[in-house]
């Protein structure tokens, strides 16, 4: 079988561009520092690279969500340490007027002083987060939790007890949101009705044995009921605790997600530094090899021989 000077050429051609674009890959991938720029370069690790990929990236959209969930609760301790402090100080004026040498006048400052702790509560449960949310009105963030009914004189919640709850970890839904019926009017303990009706009792003199019944009966039932709104109060606040902790914990396991991670992607997709300048070294003189080698082969003619 004869092969024709066209073929050789054709051969020889073929076989040098072959080795230039090796040289010219594995250049870039010296340039880059990456062994698999695209499929074609190792089709299984670039499957597994983009599985790695996708997993680390929601890794990272958790974080920030817990993020988010950490300012969340963080600014419902915050508000409620205050309304703990508020309750407290509400507590300490209804023993004051638990003593029984309180003339009317002294349970009449006393009902003043309990007037300004309701309107503390009031101003506190109707706060705004930084978003410009109302805290405590479930869904409806855009209304005003608790406002006085001008037809009944009662404080009335306006908002929905449905919380907003935030993909924190890959199998953990965590709710961050707390409703204002559940804390402030829970159990038949309604906080600002309870006040408002102590206030309205401290301002009643006491004129014989009946008056003083009422205001006695009074007295003991709405502190049951401020301390089971503040017990709910602090129930809340432990869950609060709980899930911070829980959020700090789920951090430290997303950061260990993150390195391993990482460190897979970079040994499927990095490169080995010293075997890439072995091989180039290698690819070099086999290059260099084979011009030489086509340029003999090109200049082969019968006419050298005559």
């Amino acid at each position: 079988m004869r092969i024709s000077t066209n073929t050789i050429y054709q051969n020889g051609t073929s076989r040098l561009m072959d080795l230039q674009n090796d040289l010219s890959k594995l250049n870039e991938q010296i340039s880059s520092g990456k062994r698999v720029r695209s499929p074609a370069d190792d089709p299984v690790a670039a499957a597994r690279i983009l599985e790695l990929t996708n997993a680390q990236n929601m890794n990272s959209i958790y974080t920030s969500t817990r993020n988010v969930a950490k300012t969340s609760l963080e600014t419902y301790e915050t508000n409620m340490t205050s309304i703990t402090n508020v309750i407290l100080d509400a507590q300490s004026s209804l023993v004051s007027a638990g003593n029984g040498s309180y003339n009317d006048q002294q349970r009449a400052n006393i009902a003043s002083e309990l007037q300004g702790r309701l309107d503390s509560l009031i101003g506190l449960v109707n706060t705004k987060d930084a978003q410009g949310n109302y805290m405590y009105s479930g869904h409806q963030t855009g209304t005003v939790p608790f406002v006085l009914n001008t037809v009944t004189g009662n404080i009335d919640f306006q908002g929905d007890t449905e919380k907003r709850a935030l993909q924190v970890d890959v199998q953990r839904q965590m709710p961050v949101t707390y409703s204002g019926t559940e804390l402030f009017q829970a159990n038949g303990n309604d906080l600002f009705g309870t006040l408002q009706d102590i206030i309205s009792l401290l301002k009643t003199p006491i004129t014989d044995a009946t008056t003083q019944a009422n205001f006695s009966n009074g007295l003991a039932d709405t502190m049951t009921k401020v301390q089971g709104v503040l017990d709910q109060v602090l129930n809340v606040r432990a869950d609060l605790g709980s899930k911070l902790n829980e959020l700090d914990t789920l951090d430290v396991t997303g950061s260990d997600m993150e390195l391993q991670y990482t460190a897979s992607i970079s040994k499927l997709e990095d490169l080995d530094y010293t075997e890439a300048l072995s091989d180039l070294a290698k690819r070099s003189t086999i290059l260099e090899a084979a011009q030489k080698s086509y340029v003999q082969t090109s200049q082969l003619s019968l006419f050298q021989f005559i």
